[in-house]
Formats: structure tokens, C-alpha cells, sequence
């Protein structure tokens, strides 16, 4: 009687040493070219849903430097925020990294800390008993309510985040770009989401300007 095998799950410092050499070798020369030490102390992650775009930056002195700019390849839902489980929304805040996921169905995948206490807190005023979980920065080009990034950039991302360590990580969601559009919360949204946007305005002013 023939017997499957189960697939032995990775560690972290696993999936680090198989993918690290090649993510490195494709990142370190991004920041030479910058004048940035790789890894850095800090990473901001700025996501910018009306564009499907991810900017990478990083802080080892006083100043934020921009290294690259990541498509995202599929982000469901539409510009507002995310209320409650099944909406399909992609999250807006400002969000921390949980964990890392070496074995996830989307190849590889950081959770983030929605619904964070700012999340809950909104949630609880308006009697929203589940605004959702589990949203993650993943592989693949599939989304519910994630950021799908492809595997190749997921893999940068993931190792970069790992040399760095996730608690000098911010990742700032935004409906669009605060640099070149003032961020005006949807005709039928909850009245906090003007105080949620101004949030995330000053998050993007202070990283990456005007």
C-alpha cells in the first residue's frame, strides 16, 4: 500500500539560508547604490492601494531613503477601510508585523497586526464585534483583503525583514497617495476615518515628504 509523504514544514532560519543568498545579492547592490548599510536599522513599508504600489524605505541615520518601488500583483476590495470579517477590504492604517510565515499557501507571508488598538477600538465604539484578522503581506497574485506582492518580491521582502527583525518595521496602508492627493475619507464612511486619514498623512509626510 503506497504511503504520501508530509512534507517536513521549514523554519525560518531554513527558508533564510535557501533563499537568502539570492534575495541578498539582488537588494545589497539597491542599497549601495543609495549609500544605505544593508540590512538596515529601520524599514518602511508605504502601500498605496489606488496605485497597487509597495515603496520600500529604510533609516539608519536621520533620514528616510526610498530603495525601491514593489508592484503589487492583486489587492481585492476597493479604497476605504477594512470593518469587519468577509469584506474583502485591504486594511488602511499603520500597522506593525506579527510574524513571519515560512510555510505559507502563498509561498511565503508576514501577518500584520490588524486589527490593531486604534482597529479595535473603532470597532468596539460601533458595535462591530469582528472586524477581521488575518491579513497578511504574501506571494502569489491572489488576494482576500492581503497584499499579494509575486513570489520573487516577497522573498526580498521577507528576508530583508527578517535581517532587519519585524519590530523595526512599520507598514503604512493608504487609499492613495498623500503626497500628491489629500486623503478624503468615501462619502458613506464611519466620521473617524478623517482622524484615521490624517494618520496616515503625517506617517507618509515624515517618511518620504512632499
Amino acid at each position: 500500500m503506497a504511503t504520501s509523504k508530509v512534507q517536513a514544514k521549514k523554519s525560518l532560519s531554513d527558508v533564510i539560508e535557501e533563499i537568502g543568498p539570492a534575495a541578498d545579492a539582488r537588494l545589497a547592490p539597491l542599497f549601495t547604490d543609495k549609500e544605505e548599510t544593508y540590512p538596515p536599522r529601520e524599514i518602511a513599508l508605504l502601500a498605496v492601494k489606488a496605485t497597487n504600489t509597495l515603496e520600500l524605505w529604510v533609516r539608519n541615520r536621520g533620514h528616510w531613503t526610498r530603495i525601491k518601488t514593489y508592484a503589487i500583483q492583486a489587492a481585492s476590495g476597493r479604497l476605504g477601510p477594512k470593518l469587519r470579517e468577509g469584506d474583502r477590504q485591504v486594511p488602511e492604517g499603520i500597522y506593525r508585523i506579527e510574524r513571519f510565515n515560512p510555510n505559507s499557501a502563498y509561498h511565503l507571508s508576514m501577518k500584520l497586526d490588524y486589527p490593531n488598538a486604534y482597529d479595535q477600538q473603532r470597532a468596539r465604539e460601533e458595535g462591530r464585534d469582528w472586524p477581521g484578522c488575518d491579513i497578511f503581506i504574501h506571494g502569489s497574485d491572489r488576494s482576500n483583503g492581503c497584499l499579494a506582492m509575486g513570489d520573487e518580491a516577497i522573498e526580498e521582502l521577507f528576508v530583508l525583514a527578517a535581517r532587519t527583525g519585524r519590530e523595526n518595521i512599520r507598514v503604512i496602508i493608504a487609499p492613495r497617495d498623500p503626497r500628491k492627493d489629500q486623503l478624503l475619507p468615501p462619502p458613506v464612511a464611519p466620521r473617524w476615518v478623517a482622524d484615521l486619514y490624517r494618520r496616515i498623512e503625517n506617517q507618509f509626510m515624515d517618511i518620504a515628504g512632499r
